[in-house]
């Protein structure tokens, strides 16, 4: 009997320090890597971004009373135009939804509508999708590419991550 009581005294749980944390799964994992490299989608447009005209917008700011967000280089726009679309949805056809899906035109008049890239920026990415189809054998605008029947959200992120790389290597 003296073992059996050795044995009870002897069986004990392991401090706190020693159990097993609970674990992360890989996507978890990939998206905490990567959240620092990637450009973060902004938010809907305020309604000031949507009423407000440009210029009034501008002369506010002028006066220190408005702050409109840093036009981006080509390669983080097309980064932006790409993270727009994994928030808000990919839609074909027209460039807005009713339920706010938007097209990769779409996504670029939103982000130049509220100042996140230039006219001038915004065309050199444009050249950079152009570019890209090009390389791919593909002799047709990017938003007529984008509304093809048979178009997948998939080679939509491709072009999207190439062209931004491309821009990326030439120093924009």
């Amino acid at each position: 009997m003296s073992r059996n009581t050795t044995l009870d005294q002897a069986t004990r749980t392991a401090p706190p320090s020693a159990a097993p944390l609970p674990s992360k799964t890989t996507r978890q994992l990939v998206d905490e890597a990567l959240r620092g490299l990637r450009p973060a989608a902004p938010v809907a447009p305020s309604w000031s971004h949507r009423v407000l005209p440009a210029a009034v917008r501008g002369l506010l700011a002028d006066l220190g009373w408005w702050q409109d967000p840093t036009p981006q280089l080509p390669s983080t726009h097309l980064d932006q135009v790409l993270a727009v679309l994994r928030r808000y949805g990919w839609c074909q056809s027209m460039d807005v939804t009713a339920t706010g899906r938007l097209c990769i035109r779409g996504a670029q008049n939103l982000l130049e509508k509220t100042g996140y890239v230039t006219p001038e920026a915004r065309q050199r990415a444009v050249h950079y999708m152009h570019q890209t189809l090009a390389q791919a054998g593909v002799a047709m605008q990017f938003f007529a590419w984008n509304d093809l029947p048979d178009q997948r959200f998939s080679a939509v992120q491709t072009l999207l991550e190439t062209a931004a790389r491309a821009a990326r290597k030439n120093g924009e």
